[in-house]
């Protein structure tokens, strides 16, 4: 398996292996925040908008907390909500899509028609609505982003299990008496794998840029969390005096959306077969 994993790093792109380097970086630090960090995230170090220098990396915010220590635990605050939200969303949205593809009739007249209306109303306006409805915790914030996001993830698995549910093969493992769990694990999920999981990171980026933007119009994350899009509301009277310290967590985010979708796009290029 090593061998084989090896193998497939060798032929990846300069793109494909820069977005795998910049995912593994970000993990790492999302892991290893508390030992990396030289302050805890909630913790006031010194006076407001303190000058960067060797004490303080970063410089300090607008109520003097460390900058770079807030940007390293912003990492696992952000990025490892994002990751549970677009896990909760998959497993709404897959599951829902394929079922809808393998019964028909009713139930997936009923679940698409469900689907048109949520999507039809903005995604954002949605969100804010719905936060503002039922409260800013972080609880209430993933269970919302998951509900509205899992109506893209039901129309491409049912979309894709569609497709898969009228082949033959799918009608002889009817025929022998396969259920319902059979069909689902063993024919459709693994010939659904490849854009289920180009999707999943696609979603991913979508959800982890809905966080930020939340947390920045002051609906996501709340303080004293580390979060890199309340980071970027917080110091932003920083620009007007030319200071770039609010634009870091802002290249944060842009930095590890880029990195995954070069992997994605590597991904899609490489379950297509399609040549260079």
């Amino acid at each position: 398996m090593l061998l084989n994993v090896r193998k497939t790093l060798r032929t990846a792109p300069p793109s494909a292996v820069f977005g795998l380097g910049i995912i593994a970086i970000y993990i790492f630090v999302a892991i290893f925040a508390p030992l990396i960090a030289p302050y805890g995230q909630t913790e006031i170090v010194d006076l407001e908008f303190m000058p960067w220098s060797s004490k303080y990396w970063l410089g300090t915010d607008n109520i003097g907390r460390d900058m770079l220590s807030r940007i390293i635990y912003g990492a696992r605050n952000t990025v490892g909500i994002a990751f549970m939200t677009t896990i909760l969303a998959f497993l709404v949205g897959t599951t829902l899509g394929i079922l809808a593809a393998i019964k028909g009739r009713w139930i997936d007249q009923l679940l698409s028609r469900l689907v048109d209306v949520l999507m039809a109303i903005p995604s954002l306006i949605f969100k804010l609505l719905l936060l503002t409805a039922f409260g800013t915790t972080i609880v209430n914030m993933v269970l919302i982003i998951a509900l509205v996001d899992s109506t893209r993830v039901f129309r491409l698995a049912r979309a894709v299990s569609m497709d898969i549910v009228v082949m033959d093969y799918i009608e002889a493992a009817r025929l022998r008496g396969d259920g319902l769990w059979r069909l689902v694990t063993r024919e459709i999920l693994p010939n659904a794998a490849a854009p289920l999981a180009a999707e999943f990171g696609l979603r991913f980026c979508f959800v982890f840029l809905a966080i930020s933007a939340l947390s920045f119009l002051g609906l996501g994350i709340q303080p004293p969390l580390a979060d890199w899009g309340s980071m970027v509301r917080d110091n932003s009277s920083l620009i007007a005096f030319g200071e770039i310290t609010p634009l870091i967590p802002a290249v944060a985010i842009a930095l590890l959306t880029i990195g995954v979708n070069f992997v994605v796009d590597w991904m899609l290029h490489r379950y297509s077969g399609l040549k260079d």
